[in-house]
């Protein structure tokens, strides 16, 4: 049976039709009970939550207004600052790091809008994966199918939000670590613009291209966790100067007077038939007729690919010095190859990043927004090395983003919609908006969760919580 949404548990606990405490002990329960299936939490902070949980029930006792998240509960990719636990950035060195003593920006708001922290989520190490396979604590798995892969890095957040455990989870995306497990687990994901939420409190991976955002199972959910977070915060550099821009009003807005466009040429030539049809099925719906071409989408992964790998290695060289025994060779493995890279490489790839900025500024003058997959293909399976892309057998670990790296890597802003076929896994589409226009994408994502074309479905676990 499907749990409540975020939306549909705050306003039950704002009416007085259940208490918070009581949404925290069934929440608690749950993680109990199916977590150890799904291996989405590193670190569950349950006396937190219950302290939480009756401080917003002692305030509604008080007749106090209560945020719009009251008594939701929330967890968080372990790369978010939790005071009391070590930001483990899903690696083996952080846990020895002092516990955090503060709490994430985001955190911090979630909690003022009356959520409740419930605990820390599985992920790739160093959020260098797409798979959601860690080396340390285990392969997070896929609520759909326990023996698939839920997607990475943050491989825990898609997979508690589509197992049902929790209703909203934040995760980060640097080259489609959100987009990539909400495309696997059947549910939304928001990698918002760069610059838009803050990052504060959150251990890097490349600061260039590093998001943070929610996810949720449905786009209401959606908004009210990304309109919660909002704000400019000096602690991050690049989120200084945006008022916030509410997005749950521009939900009832629906479709209207929007042109949207189909993502062809390199977001169609290696996707696999599933793919293909759920990107077609989303487009009929949307009445996009329009093919665009993304200019040399192909470079700006290869560009993307250079800056990542380049910034990693900066940023863990101390680590690979003195500890590289204590990485996932996988990860290990990409950071030395890319501290190898010489300097020339690097200013190419910034080069062509200004370029193709200002490409897609242009064709945004045409457009409202653009579909693409989001992944070239359904959840392969825990332990898999290999598929097939572009009708060849490729390493499956670098590959998985194919569709996400090019619009990472100029930070525009995109909802990942789940599409369920009538038997088989999900997989979700991309809808690509112009930078700062985040409610174009939600209002596009609401409007076809209305019609029915996606939505988020209970998993098979949901059935026995």
């Amino acid at each position: 049976m499907s749990r409540p949404g975020a939306a549909a548990l705050a306003a039950e606990v704002a009416r007085g039709a259940q208490s918070a405490v009581a949404v925290i002990e069934a929440t608690l329960a749950r993680i109990e009970r199916l977590d150890p299936k799904l291996c989405a939490f590193t670190d569950v902070t349950a006396e937190r939550a219950r302290a939480q949980a009756a401080l917003v029930d002692a305030a509604r006792a008080r007749g106090q207004a209560l945020g719009p998240l009251a008594g939701v509960p929330f967890a968080v990719k372990n790369l978010i600052d939790v005071a009391g636990l070590p930001t483990r950035a899903g690696s083996r060195i952080n846990r020895d790091h002092p516990p955090a003593t503060a709490d994430a920006t985001l955190v911090r708001r979630l909690e003022s809008a009356g959520a409740i922290l419930v605990g820390a989520l599985n992920m790739g190490e160093y959020a260098y994966d797409f798979t959601g396979e860690n080396a340390h604590d285990g392969a997070s798995r896929n609520p759909h199918d326990l023996a698939r892969m839920s997607g990475g890095s943050s491989g825990g957040s898609g997979a508690a939000v589509g197992g049902g455990l929790v209703p909203l989870a934040l995760g980060s995306d640097t080259n489609g670590s959100i987009r990539v497990p909400a495309s696997f687990c059947g549910i939304f994901g928001l990698k918002p613009t760069y610059g838009r939420l803050s990052r504060a409190g959150s251990f890097p991976f490349v600061s260039s291209l590093d998001h943070l955002g929610p996810f949720a199972r449905s786009v209401r959910d959606l908004a009210l966790a990304y309109d919660a977070m909002q704000g400019p915060d000096p602690a991050d550099p690049v989120c200084v100067d945006r008022a916030p821009d509410p997005a749950i009003p521009a939900l009832e807005q629906g479709e209207a007077g929007l042109r949207v466009a189909v993502a062809g040429g390199y977001f169609q030539e290696g996707a696999a038939p599933e793919a293909l049809d759920a990107l077609h099925r989303v487009a009929a719906a949307l009445q996009a007729t329009r093919t665009v071409t993304l200019p040399d989408a192909a470079s700006a992964r290869a560009a993307a690919y250079v800056i990542t790998t380049t910034e990693g290695a900066a940023l863990h060289l101390e680590r690979l010095r003195k500890r590289p025994q204590d990485f996932d060779p996988d990860v290990r493995d990409r950071l030395i190859a890319g501290a190898l890279v010489p300097a020339v490489a690097v200013t190419q790839a910034q080069k062509f990043r200004r370029w193709f900025r200002a490409a897609l500024r242009g064709l945004f003058q045409e457009v409202d927004a653009i579909l693409a997959p989001a992944t070239p293909c359904t959840a392969p399976l825990i332990g898999q090395k290999t598929f097939v892309l572009n009708g060849q057998e490729q390493p499956l670990r670098p590959n998985i983003g194919v569709y996400t790296q090019p619009i990472s890597f100029i930070g525009l802003p995109v909802v990942t919609v789940p599409v369920f076929p009538a038997t088989g896994l999900p997989i979700g589409v991309q809808i690509i908006a112009p930078a700062w226009r985040e409610d174009i994408a939600l209002r596009l994502a609401h409007a076809l969760e209305q019609q029915g074309v996606v939505q988020a479905r209970p998993s098979p676990l949901e059935e026995l919580a």
